[in-house]
């Protein structure tokens, strides 16, 4: 019985070592570009999303993937017309490194201004050495942060303007983004969702990872449900199954990403198994 025991736990061992490696591999597998709606593009890579606002008037981009993702978003966005060194605005879903790792590259290439909440600038300042859950050591190239973002803050450039929606606990600053996108005489409400996911290790109220993050994945959640969205993206493709919705050579149609219940119900199974680990923390 111990031996079968014994096997089955390397077995599982092995099988979540390769789950991993497919995971890390899918972070830098090369991906075509694509138009979600409006002048909203992908430009990441296959699994971490890359998200491109076009303007007339200079590009916003938000997150940029690991360290060496800087020539895939620049091929990207030249298939679509788009230059890197045009991009003026910088924004970040998350400060964790896998989403972040560029930014100092991008930002020398183009000139473009950091903008974040307080809480991830911290870290975005430091390269991740403050985070509470994966810091201790640097682990992307620093970025100086040239303006802090709050709730209900306006990003306007080049006729867009973009909400800023403070949804923490992934990490203490964490963000979503809000637009309103016209589009064949119909108006598409746009959100740029960061989602409540909850990292291996992290703890809520017994020894929490961070002074309120139980609380702050709570509000996250009350507020994500609360928000009325036709079109939702995500830091991850694969949090708002972009593979199912969309493959390369695909026509756009901007109905492609339409998924207000698909969105209701990716929030509410986050909540689920956040409820269900408060309730494993606090004995049941």
């Amino acid at each position: 019985m111990k031996t079968r025991t014994l096997s089955l736990i390397c077995l599982l061992l092995l099988c979540s070592g390769f789950q991993v490696q497919a995971q890390r591999e899918d972070w830098t597998r090369s991906h075509p570009g694509f138009r979600v709606i409006g002048n909203l593009y992908g430009v990441g890579t296959y699994d971490l999303s890359v998200f491109l606002i076009a303007t007339d008037e200079g590009h916003i981009l938000i997150n940029t993937g690991l360290e060496d993702s800087t020539a895939q978003i620049r091929e990207n966005m030249a298939a679509f017309g788009f230059e890197l060194e045009d991009v003026r605005i910088l924004l970040t879903q998350q400060a964790h490194w896998d989403h972040t790792a560029a930014l100092a590259e991008i930002q020398e290439i183009s000139g473009a201004e950091m903008w974040a909440t307080a809480k991830d600038a911290r870290v975005l300042e430091d390269g991740g050495f403050s985070d509470p859950h994966f810091g201790g050591r640097q682990t992307f190239v620093p970025i100086e942060v040239d303006r802090i973002l709050s709730e209900g803050d306006l990003i306007e450039l080049g006729g867009v303007s973009l909400t800023v929606h403070e949804h923490p606990g992934h990490t203490e600053g964490s963000s979503s983004y809000s637009m309103t996108v016209s589009e064949a005489g119909r108006d598409y409400r746009v959100l740029i969702a960061n989602m409540g996911t909850i990292n291996p290790g992290k703890k809520m109220y017994v020894e929490p990872t961070y002074p309120g993050v139980g609380d702050d994945f709570a509000r996250t959640y009350a507020s994500q449900k609360a928000m009325d969205v036709d079109v939702w993206v995500a830091a991850h493709n694969s949090q708002y199954n972009r593979h199912d919705k969309w493959q390369p050579g695909q026509a756009y149609d901007p109905d492609t990403f339409v998924d207000p219940e698909g969105f209701l119900a990716a929030v509410e199974r986050l909540e689920a198994i956040y409820l269900e680990q408060v309730a494993d923390e606090r004995g049941r």
